[in-house]
């Protein structure tokens, strides 16, 4: 599977471009700010039906525009889909597929499987628990489509439950009765959200410390550990908390509170790592991410670089080109703000490449080499 085509109208700091790609390896080159991340958030969008560092659809819209539209085309099986998502201010966006829309956006999720490392994924290292359980919803919800319907029906489930505590205290009155039947379905879904990510992280933790070895030349060993609520007496912890949920009318305990834990040598990598260590253990997710996508589904999602080499030390760099270079990965886009680093590194792969420069939300082919 690969992406032959993007077409973007007036979607982010892009009026209008339209970019053929190769197969393998694209690089797009260009300063800060001239749209480079843009045109890789317009690919990830084509996956996800959304994009990875806007939470509303309206931001992605160029200034002064009312609407945006990503078109795709993709090579999948030997034969050729497209993807269109368009949205316009104050309606419901569409996406389709093949020209045939689809009822739910969440029934396009796993169809063209996309990895992203950007230098705003650090908030998985760094961030809160929810930064994490987003991560590993997202990978997970791309082979799973029962998951991630038992995940959407679980947040409804416990925004009615918060919904009602509040209700509680504003009226300043108690009813077991109407808070059982929303503690059930939290009970019933959390269990089935938890056991799907207990055997998740069985499957994901050697493919993580796999790459990590990798890129790090095994200097450091890594962990991954995974804590929830349902690990063990889930349902007399929900009862123990039911008079703190009451007094801060919000559910204290279910999986929307799971944590994820990354260690480094027994110790937390949010606090003891550094900034190169942290972008080591983030890439070693990601590509730990594409690894369980391609096993699970059988090809190689898409693969997306953002600003790949800042803060790596020459070790780690080189390290990644290799694996970049090897046949381990399918279609690859790449952007960096240092042309000179990135025509160096890719002067010695043999892989096809293709070169782009982009200035000022314009794409231009800057080399190609088959």
């Amino acid at each position: 599977m690969h992406l032959q085509s993007i077409r973007l109208i007036q979607y982010k700091n892009y009026k209008e471009a339209h970019v053929a790609f190769s197969s393998q390896i694209n690089c797009f080159l260009g300063e800060n700010g001239s749209g480079k991340t843009n045109l890789l958030d317009a690919i990830f969008y084509l996956s996800f039906t959304k994009s990875a560092d806007q939470a509303q659809d309206l931001q992605c819209i160029l200034h002064e525009a009312d609407f945006f539209s990503i078109k795709g085309t993709f090579s999948q099986n030997q034969k050729e889909r497209t993807v269109l998502c368009a949205y316009q201010a104050g309606k419901k966006k569409s996406i389709k597929l093949d020209n045939k829309p689809y009822k739910r956006a969440s029934e396009h999720i796993g169809k063209f499987p996309t990895v992203l490392i950007a230098p705003n994924d650090t908030d998985v290292i760094r961030g809160t628990s929810e930064d994490r359980r987003k991560f590993f919803d997202a990978i997970i919800s791309q082979v799973n489509q029962s998951y991630l319907n038992n995940l959407i029906a679980y947040n409804h489930a416990l925004k009615q439950r918060n919904s009602l505590l509040k209700q509680f205290a504003e009226q300043d009155r108690f009813d077991a009765d109407l808070l059982e039947p929303f503690t059930r379905q939290l009970l019933d879904l959390g269990q089935k959200v938890y056991e799907v990510r207990k055997e998740f992280i069985a499957v994901f933790k050697p493919l993580l410390v796999k790459h990590y070895a990798m890129l790090s030349g095994q200097r450091e060993t890594i962990e991954i550990d995974y804590e929830s609520d349902f690990s063990e007496g889930i349902e007399e912890k929900f009862r123990h908390s039911q008079k703190k949920d009451l007094i801060l009318k919000r559910t204290n305990r279910g999986t929307h509170k799971d944590e994820f834990v990354f260690l480094m040598d027994g110790k937390p990598v949010k606090k003891f790592g550094s900034q190169g260590q942290q972008k080591s253990y983030l890439i070693a997710l990601k590509l730990a991410n594409f690894d369980f996508l391609k096993n699970e589904l059988g090809v190689k999602p898409i693969l997306l670089l953002d600003d790949i080499f800042d803060k790596l030390d020459d070790l780690r760099i080189e390290k990644l080109i290799q694996m970049v270079a090897s046949d381990a990965f399918g279609q690859i886009f790449v952007t960096d703000a240092r042309p000179e680093r990135s025509i160096s590194i890719f002067e010695k792969i043999k892989q096809e490449h293709k070169l782009f420069t982009v200035s000022q939300g314009k794409v231009e082919v800057r080399k190609q080499i088959q």
